[in-house]
């Protein structure tokens, strides 16, 4: 999972730039709706509403901007009716790409993701091509700063999280999906600030790639995810540690 740590971190410094040109609230928002549209306003009622409110206060979005984005979801305000799109293909080095979209034009988005992966050594893949090499988690990375690992191993084990590993100056916590608000909830009791917190697509295997191919990889990752209509971009690379540090600074 080394590489998707990496990535977590690269993924969470982009964040705050994302923030300030509004893209984050964007899609947060896209997903309140659809969450909201799917299983109905009240958060009681629907998990996915609920996490997507937690990801979305996380992100210090105002509640003004969240109860808009849930009553467009509920017909009560009116709204873009979006559609969930997933499109899977590959990237330099035959590395597989999972992309998750909301979007108001099939045709367009699908359109646009396909040039992109083309124009940057990629291409579009047939449905469930790739999307076999990936399970969904629950997914958590915290400083060792702020925790023990007895600590961490005790709050996060009894809550229902399945595994915890360490990645240079982290922990990474693994949950099934339903499991994980009951771990987000009891990290947030006992105090314990969290990097990443999210229910990601983790890859079963990964493909190691070299400075040339990852700085590919990297930038392909990074335009997907600047189009207003992906929410979601999993992959399943693997870069060595001296290679990511040499790319994260460029």
């Amino acid at each position: 999972m080394s590489g998707h740590s990496k990535w977590a971190s690269i993924k969470h410094k982009k964040a705050a730039t994302d923030a300030k040109r509004g893209k984050l609230f964007s899609r947060l928002s896209k997903e309140i709706t659809i969450a909201a549209k799917i299983g109905g306003g009240d958060l009681s009622m629907n998990p996915r509403l609920r996490t997507a409110v937690t990801a979305a206060k996380g992100a210090n979005m105002p509640n003004d901007n969240i109860e808009r984005a849930i009553k467009k979801g509920t017909g009560e305000l009116p709204g873009v009716v979006y559609e969930e799109c997933v499109y899977e293909g590959y990237g330099p080095g035959g590395v597989a790409i999972l992309i998750e979209t909301l979007t108001d034009n099939k045709n367009r988005t699908t359109s646009e993701i396909r040039s992109i992966l083309s124009k940057r050594n990629g291409n579009m893949a047939s449905a469930n091509a790739v999307a076999w090499m990936f399970t969904k988690k629950g997914y958590f990375t915290i400083h060792k700063k702020d925790v023990d690992e007895d600590t961490l191993l005790t709050v996060v084990l009894d809550a229902g999280a399945e595994d915890v590993k360490t990645e240079d100056d982290l922990f990474e916590v693994f949950t099934q999906p339903h499991d994980f608000e009951a771990v987000s909830e009891a990290l947030k009791d006992k105090n314990i600030p969290t990097q990443t917190a999210e229910i990601t697509a983790l890859p079963n295997s990964t493909v190691p790639l070299q400075e040339k191919e990852a700085k590919q990889v990297l930038d392909l990752i990074e335009v997907i995810e600047d189009h207003d209509d992906v929410q979601n971009v999993y992959a399943n690379f693997d870069i060595p540690d001296d290679i990511m540090a040499k790319l994260e600074d460029i």
